[in-house]
């Protein structure tokens, strides 16, 4: 649908893309008919490793081979096998106590001076007297001229940081301002010690100890934890309150001046000289097996050259609890039509069209991620054991949520800024008369909480499209309140089930754009880049000669 007169650019885009998307016909019947089916009471929200997960993947596989589509999975098979690892801390097993340079111990008591786990590994951590360190935020940025760590070895020793990023209104411009960058995450800070040698990393809540937040979050300490596939391999990660991060300060006569500066970007990390900590702890472990379902059409030219639409299958199952029965007297089946059957039936809709168009030059894989839900765990297994060579994976384009609206003017997306896969889509949708820009959400930390974020992580571009709210017809004043009432009344709640009067023109737009960019990709020799301050540029870097 042309919206408006469109100038040379985009005239020449539309012109080039025209023939090579002459075959798609997405039918958002068809689009309803697949989310009804695999969202239904029968499928009992999709929960992995239950008859949910074999009923969906035994369809989806059934679809891919009726279209004649190859399977995509490791050996010839349709299916990856994921084996999950699930930690929960044996009773009584965790203790700790901190020496200062008196010689004199004091031991804590976990759960209110001190939180620890030890989901890695063999789940057990038995750690004597290391060192600390204190590093700030943990976040070394050259692409934003920020370095907490500077020369310091903190190799075997325990690192102590602090949650998220610098915000203060000096530096706010070195980072994302509004939206949070991958440096304020858990994960990268526990990632970047255990490069650089760590055993532990400590995160440093600025609350009191008797801050309500922080009895709350020891009561729940003690919770199973699914490993993340690929995670750092540290002995243990933990937290501790302000008053105990103040008390070890001041036994090692670290200068409060020094610690005033880790907004200033100027701060490099300190030794806490004198103060040693001693841990231990220990889990159970037993595992959750589940798989990611792939399948593919093998590139006329440069087959090893792939790209790659995602989305996950998976949603939360019955009950509180995930697996519990079907109650008699109420809805507790949380079906999962909009999250994410949408997307799901959105990549098999993708597949249809793209085998039904000329085979394009490299190769489409189409992955059916697991265990999203629990923590995007199915896309991790897929990064840390590919199927096919990230190095050579020009692209992911994710789908999570189909859009239900009428048609927008806008077509949002995650991670706005980060890569140039953006602005090729930019040019399409220009073509059409729309616009593409942000999510509209900071606060949600979207960018980071769907399966391409797996694949951003290791260096490979990637895309994920959202919701418009600027209407055609009504504009963002409606847009936005609709969206709004839809995401609040049932997102990750039983009332979200398929019904006959979702609109899903806006789903076919958005669908018939990431068509038209991965033939575009998949016909040319373009490999995407991230832009100079994206934080994933070096990773992709480390690996350009398998590009040449």
């Amino acid at each position: 649908m042309l919206r408006a007169l469109f100038g040379g650019t985009a005239a020449v885009a539309l012109i080039l893309s025209a023939g090579l998307a002459s075959a798609q016909d997405f039918s958002a019947e068809r689009i309803s008919d697949g989310i009804r089916h695999i969202s239904s009471d029968d499928f009992q929200g999709r929960y992995p490793g239950t008859q949910g997960e074999r009923m969906t993947l035994e369809w989806l596989q059934a679809q891919y081979e009726a279209m004649g589509l190859e399977p995509g999975g490791p050996n010839g098979q349709w299916l990856q096998e994921i084996v999950l690892k699930r930690f929960t801390p044996v009773a009584g097993a965790a203790s700790a106590s901190w020496t200062g340079p008196d010689g004199v111990a004091h031991p804590m008591t976990v759960g209110t001076d001190i939180l620890l786990r030890a989901a890695t590994n063999d789940g057990k951590a038995d750690i004597a007297n290391a060192g600390l360190v204190f590093a700030g935020y943990g976040i070394h940025a050259p692409e934003r001229n920020w370095d907490d760590w500077g020369d310091i070895d903190v190799r075997g020793k325990v690192v102590i940081v602090m949650a998220g990023e610098p915000n203060s209104p000096e530096v706010a411009e070195r980072f994302n301002g509004a939206y949070p960058t991958a440096y304020s995450n858990g994960w990268y800070k526990n990632d970047e010690a255990f490069r650089r040698g760590a055993v532990g990393v400590i995160t440093l809540n600025m609350m009191s100890a008797t801050d309500q937040n922080w009895l709350r979050a020891g009561q729940f300490g003690n919770r199973q934890r699914t490993l993340t596939p690929g995670a750092a391999d540290l002995e243990f990660t933990g937290a501790i309150n302000h008053d105990v991060g103040q008390a070890w300060a001041a036994a090692a006569g670290v200068d409060p001046a020094t610690l005033a500066t880790v907004e200033s970007g100027t701060f490099k990390a300190v030794p806490l000289t004198g103060v040693t900590l001693s841990v231990k702890q220990e889990e159970t472990i037993d595992t959750l097996t589940t798989h990611n379902l792939l399948a593919k059409i093998t590139g006329s030219e440069r087959p090893n050259e792939t790209i790659v639409y995602s989305a996950h299958w998976d949603h939360v199952g019955v009950g509180a609890d995930h697996v519990s029965p079907v109650s008699t007297t109420e809805d507790n089946i949380y079906n999962g039509a909009w999250d994410n059957a949408s997307g799901t039936i959105g990549i098999l809709e993708m597949a249809r069209q793209l085998k039904a168009a000329p085979r394009a030059e490299r190769t489409f894989v189409f992955a059916h991620m697991a265990a999203e839900e629990m923590g995007l765990l199915g896309a991790y297994a897929y990064a840390a054991d590919p199927v096919y060579p990230l190095e050579t994976t020009v692209a992911d384009i994710n789908i999570d949520m189909l859009p239900l609206s009428p048609p927008t003017r806008d077509i949002a997306i995650f991670g706005k800024g980060q890569n140039t896969l953006e602005d090729d889509l930019a040019v399409l949708a220009e073509a059409e008369g729309r616009v593409i820009t942000d999510d509209r959400q900071p606060e949600q930390g979207f960018y980071t909480r769907s399966d391409h974020f797996p694949f951003v992580r290791m260096g490979v571009p990637a895309l994920m499209t959202w919701h418009g709210v600027d209407w055609d017809e009504g504009g963002v004043e409606a847009g936005q309140a609709a969206w709004t009432a839809k995401f609040g009344a049932d997102y990750h709640k039983p009332s979200d089930e398929w019904s006959a009067d979702w609109d899903l023109r806006s789903a076919v737009e958005n669908l018939t754009l990431l068509y038209r960019l991965g033939l575009q990709l998949a016909n040319g020799d373009e490999w995407p880049t991230w832009k100079p301050t994206s934080e994933f540029g070096a990773r992709r870097v480390e690996s350009d000669a398998a590009r040449r």
